[in-house]
């Protein structure tokens, strides 16, 4: 039976990656990319010689069928994104439900944990996570506005991903909607050299970011306290 591995990889320091993740990768036959670049780097410190190809959220039907090929041949496969766990939040989910549909029980598909951006920033948040809601990437312009005020009325806690281009407009929402005492956590560029994790309502975060704005780089985790 053909296994197809979703191999959890560094969401930033290089030196998170997992032993069973290394053996992983050095004993498939091919590795799916993001980025084949980005995913040389890694291999390259870990002196992984399997080849690689590059899966996306752009690919043709053409790749999937190259990837059905080689499952339907017995070859074993791993997948990564550029960083942290494929298919969170990442275009890897639709080959895993392609290969489940296609494939129903034929192929093993095995998950190799590691780093996760959300999971790392809910650690050192503070916040209760027994219960929380995760969103992905807020939507750009539609139903927006929406969405934060259901995070205004959530009695649980509400996680999300937001870019630096429309990180201050998400936060001028969340003060709008929020309120004015409610807490929210930012996690910054984790396990990067310039990692911040910062609390405080989003007025009180807005200051420090107007106040700082050679800091607003990276990809923020927000976390928003339920009511």
């Amino acid at each position: 039976m053909a296994k197809f591995y979703v191999v959890a990889t560094p969401i930033g320091n290089l030196d998170d990656m997992t032993f069973r993740a290394i053996e992983t990768l050095k004993n498939v036959d091919l590795i799916l990319c993001e980025d084949t670049r980005t995913t040389g780097k890694l291999l390259a410190k870990y002196a992984i010689n399997t080849k690689t190809a590059s899966y996306h959220a752009h690919s043709k039907d053409s790749k999937k069928d190259f990837i059905f090929k080689l499952l339907a041949e017995g070859k074993d496969l791993a997948l990564v994104s550029d960083a942290g766990t494929p298919c969170i939040s990442d275009p890897g989910v639709l080959i895993v439900a392609q290969i489940r549909e296609h494939f129903k029980n034929e192929v093993e598909i095995i998950p190799i944990p590691g780093a996760s951006a959300l999971i790392s920033a809910l650690s050192v948040s503070g916040i209760p996570s027994s219960e929380f809601t995760f969103l992905g990437f807020l939507p750009h312009k539609k139903g927006r506005e929406t969405i934060f005020k259901e995070i205004a009325d959530s009695s649980r806690t509400m996680a999300f991903y937001e870019s630096p281009h429309r990180f201050m407009k998400t936060l001028a929402s969340l003060e709008k909607y929020l309120d004015p005492q409610r807490s929210i956590v930012i996690g910054r560029e984790l396990t990067k050299i310039f990692e911040q994790v910062l609390q405080g309502t989003p007025k009180e975060i807005a200051k420090y970011f107007e106040d700082n704005k050679d800091k607003m780089r990276g990809e923020f985790v927000v976390i928003v306290s339920g009511k």
